[in-house]
């Protein structure tokens, strides 16, 4: 595919780096650094970044690929503004993102340079939005979150299953998410966070509704579904409370290919109703326990930040969304399935959403936006090639 132009934006002067990794080090960072130096493209010039040089150096030696070494810290804003002076796209690993993320989205911001992350927390997407959108659009920047399986199979699954479905009409989809997988301990402390900070989530997304632009002509709406047995997936289905349907709704607002009236529900299929009591119940536990400091501590520390699971782990780890759309009279079911959701996956999606901004002709795009909108097509046609199933399951 060809390259996107970057002199045809505001501030596309050409840089050292088409691609930093922050965060290289990390967990998941480190798996997002084998994928880019097993697939990224001949001449892509990309570089690992982090506070420990020693590390990223030992990193390079493992990958024998002749990558970049940039430090960086998240404590040092000078830093994290060099870093985005040198790169044209710029993914972090960096989290809990609503504690150490915001300094590098206000520098990618206001240097123009592309931006991208795993982050599933909604609050920090919402602060974001607030306070750096409006210069990125002026500086052409590209600010995309939620770049991993939060929430890329969704976002791009539902954009998969809008377009087998006619134009012009009201939409309703569905999405039914299964998933056989663990989970690290920068995941857990990310999760632990949000729970830990319900006040602070409901502020910033009123504050976002603030801000917002009001849909003119359109409707789109992500409400909660009510817990139910879905016969359409033989499982029982259960309100999901990710960052997922908040993103798709964005998508939705955005393209017009979306109809005139849409609306999603997000849900969790679960084949026997007491293991789905019996999640339920461990949510609830743990969204409680996430309030004491003490308890919230003694979490953390059961798998720390930088742990997680095992390649052998991760090689049984499996997920499947299934999405039943509906409109003018058609029906459809679709499905995104792949491997390990939390890690391996992730890392492939994350690394082909830095090299579809990096590489692909695109639609021109600026301030936050989302998979769909920034990358849609080019980069549901990179994770089919990279072993991703998009698939239409059924229709009438």
């Amino acid at each position: 595919m060809s390259r996107l132009k970057r002199s045809d934006r505001p501030y596309g002067s050409d840089r050292p780096y088409d691609i930093v990794l922050f965060g290289a080090t990390g967990f998941a960072g480190t798996l997002t650094a084998r994928y880019l130096a097993a697939h990224a493209p001949e001449g892509l010039r990309w570089a690992i970044a982090g506070r420990g040089v020693e590390k990223l150096e030992r990193l390079r030696e493992e990958l024998g690929v002749d990558v970049g070494v940039l430090r960086a810290d998240v404590d040092d804003p000078a830093s994290l503004r060099a870093l985005a002076e040198h790169a044209r796209v710029v993914a972090t690993t960096v989290g809990p993102y609503v504690t150490r993320g915001e300094e590098i989205v206000a520098a990618c911001a206001d240097t123009g340079a592309d931006y991208l992350d795993l982050s599933g927390e909604p609050e920090f997407v919402d602060l974001m939005y607030v306070r750096h959108d409006a210069r990125a659009r002026e500086t052409g920047a590209r600010l995309v979150h939620a770049c991993g399986f939060d929430s890329v199979p969704h976002d791009l699954g539902v954009y998969f299953t809008v377009r087998q479905l006619p134009q012009g009409v009201p939409l309703t989809v569905d999405g039914f998410v299964t998933a056989d997988a663990t989970f690290s301990g920068g995941t857990l402390a990310s999760a632990l966070g949000q729970f830990a900070r319900g006040r602070q989530l409901v502020a910033a997304a009123r504050e976002r509704g603030r801000h917002e632009p009001r849909l003119l002509g359109r409707r789109a709406a992500a409400p909660v579904g009510a817990p139910r047995f879905a016969p359409e997936v033989g499982a029982w289905a259960l309100p999901l409370p990710t960052i997922d349907p908040q993103i798709v709704l964005r998508s939705a607002r955005a393209l017009d290919r979306y109809g005139p009236d849409f609306r999603y529900r997000h849900y969790a299929a679960v084949r026997r109703l007491p293991v789905a009591v019996g999640g339920v119940a461990a949510v609830g536990t743990l969204v409680a326990a996430a309030q004491l400091p003490p308890a919230r501590h003694w979490l953390s520390d059961r798998l720390k930040p930088g742990e997680g699971p095992s390649a052998q782990q991760r090689a049984r780890s499996w997920f499947s969304v299934r999405f039943v759309g509906e409109g003018g009279g058609r029906r459809v079911c679709t499905e995104v399935a792949g491997g390990d959701p939390g890690y391996d996956e992730t890392a492939k999606m994350f690394a082909e959403a830095a090299l579809s901004l990096a590489c692909d002709d695109l639609p021109p795009t600026a301030g936050q936006v989302t998979t769909a909108v920034a990358m849609g097509d080019a980069l549901t046609d990179r994770l089919i090639r990279a072993g991703i199933r998009f698939r239409v399951a059924a229709s009438r």
